[in-house]
């Protein structure tokens, strides 16, 4: 049976980019977890309707734009939060009903309904193009060398900035690094769970892994590996079960959570 499923093209596609955009989300749910970012992913994926509009008004393509625009909103977000006398939370809110309306005001004078933007807003890894495929291919390595590169200063600026500052630590361009690379990630997951899940897998990996260690090497293992499996087995049983694949990825990787909860909870009693 999983042969069957896997000698189909579609399904060939939906798990090798399942599998790297699993692995990047892990790596940047490390981070949003222990800097306490995970509303800034709601934040992004949301603005990433307003790109996904505004392409479609241009008549240019949706994805490219939703890139263009998740990243400038990231920046703004980080920009305001450094800057302004705002908590990155309510920026963050400011932002999210901006390129909500945004994108539903692009909808509205573009005057033409795409049921496309569904695929956006709920998600179907099974539509993966080959294009998508490539773009995900090209993306995730460039985005992995780029935390690699700056993993130590990343991990210190997470615990403590102004300690990290005064260590010689360039904090604000790291962080708005992070910022930028994860708006990537971000629209490359749409396809994978769509805007209103996305945010669900740059949580949930970290948040379980979180349950079964304390050491921040073994959480961002633990967190691709928990990322890799909720995906491969979310496709598995939608393909099976006839359900929609983002949901069942999300609902797994949820389950994961409360199964790492438990276990965490049982250990400390003892």
């Amino acid at each position: 049976m999983v042969i069957d499923a896997l000698s189909m093209g579609f399904m060939q596609r939906a798990f090798a980019a399942g599998i790297l955009i699993a692995v990047l989300c892990g790596v940047f749910s490390t981070f949003v977890v222990l800097k306490r970012l995970s509303f800034i992913g709601v934040g992004i994926s949301h603005s990433a309707f307003g790109g996904v509009s505004l392409g479609y008004f241009l008549g240019i393509n949706p994805t490219l734009s939703a890139v263009i625009f998740s990243a400038g909103v990231a920046l703004l977000i980080g920009f305001i939060n450094r800057r302004g006398k705002l908590h990155e939370d309510t920026a963050i809110g400011i932002f999210f009903a901006l390129t909500m309306a945004l994108g539903i005001f692009f909808i509205g004078i573009s005057k033409k309904y795409n049921v496309d933007l569904f695929g956006y807003l709920f998600g179907n890894i099974l539509a993966i193009t080959k294009a998508d495929l490539v773009l995900v291919l090209v993306s995730a390595p460039i985005l992995l060398i780029i935390l690699a590169a700056v993993f130590k200063e990343l991990l210190f600026l997470s615990f403590d900035e102004e300690v990290a500052s005064v260590s010689g630590i360039p904090v604000g361009p790291i962080y708005y690094l992070f910022l930028f690379s994860m708006a990537i990630t971000i629209v490359l997951a749409i396809k994978v769970v769509g805007i209103i899940l996305v945010s669900a897998l740059l949580v949930l990996p970290a948040a379980t892994a979180r349950q079964l260690t304390d050491n921040y090497r073994a959480l961002v293992v633990y967190s691709v590996l928990l990322g890799i499996v909720s995906t491969v087995a979310g496709l598995f049983l939608s393909y099976y079960l006839n359900l929609s694949s983002g949901a069942t990825i999300v609902l797994f990787a949820g389950l994961l959570f409360f199964l790492s909860f438990l276990y965490s909870s049982f250990k400390r009693k003892r």
